[in-house]
Order: C-alpha cells, then structure tokens, then sequence
C-alpha cells in the first residue's frame, strides 16, 4: 500500500514524512520517538504511519497479465 498525501481524518499534509520514518524505524529507533521526533501529535495522523504495511515486495513477485 502506498502512504496517503494527506491524513484520511484531519487532512494534514502526511505524506512527505513516510520516507524518514520508515529510515529511522529501519534504524532500530522506537517508533513513538521517530512519530514525536517529526511533530506528528494527532492519534489519527499516527494510526495512519503504524497501520502501514508495506507490501510493494512482495506484490511485484506476483504475475501481471
């Protein structure tokens, strides 16, 4: 899935914050640390950042037609 520009619920611009989260997290830093560290405070701009699931690996080693 891809990380939405905007929060579904507030729409505060989110997008732009995924790639250094997803660095930092990589990193073994706490995920409230790195989600406080960019200024996300909202409960529903953070639900957006720890529901994501990033399956684009494993959608590609499937056949298109």
């Amino acid at each position: 899935m891809i990380i939405p520009v905007r929060c579904i619920s507030c729409g505060k611009p989110i997008g732009h914050l995924w790639e250094h989260f997803k660095d930092k997290t990589k990193e073994g830093v706490d995920s409230k640390e790195v989600l406080d560290e960019i200024g996300l405070e909202r409960y529903c701009c953070r639900s957006v950042f720890l529901g994501q699931v990033d399956t684009l690996e494993l959608v590609n080693k499937f056949k298109k037609f």
